[in-house]
């Protein structure tokens, strides 16, 4: 029987994790395959019940890659880390490991810490598993 490798979910601005996205593939750089990364405009766009569904969708991990207090959009550091606050309840209340999300602040040409930062949640996920184990303990509480 095969096992399927942990699902990561990277959600990279188009000012700072997508950008380090792309350089790190400029460079040839490798990261796990099993890594998707989606362009967004402001991690504030996402309430937290979007990472909820994401995870009961089969997403294992998610870093959300920003361009930190460097951000051309002054509501996004702020904003960005009372989205994740609240997020870590809801993942608590559902039983949900709350280091399957991480924010994580990436620069337009910072190859090294886009590859830590994917490399150290494969190794987490690789530790504590698929996110299907977490959610099977709870039952639902996001309407679909």
């Amino acid at each position: 029987m095969e096992t399927r490798k942990p699902k990561i979910l990277i959600l990279g601005t188009l000012a700072g994790g997508y950008a380090g996205a792309d350089s790190t593939g400029q460079v040839f750089a490798e990261y796990p395959a099993n890594t998707y990364i989606l362009p967004v405009m402001c991690p504030v766009m996402f309430p937290p019940e979007f990472f909820l569904r994401a995870f009961e969708h089969g997403i294992d991990g998610i870093i959300m890659m920003y361009s930190g207090t460097d951000s051309p959009y002054k509501v996004e550091a702020d904003g960005t880390a009372e989205i994740i606050r609240k997020t870590y309840d809801l993942m608590k209340k559902r039983g949900i490991d709350i280091r399957r999300l991480r924010l994580a602040a990436i620069c337009t040409v910072c190859v090294k810490p886009f590859l830590k930062e994917v490399n150290q949640m494969e190794e987490l996920l690789a530790g504590i598993g698929l996110v299907k184990a977490e959610l099977s303990a709870q039952p639902s509480s996001i309407a679909a």
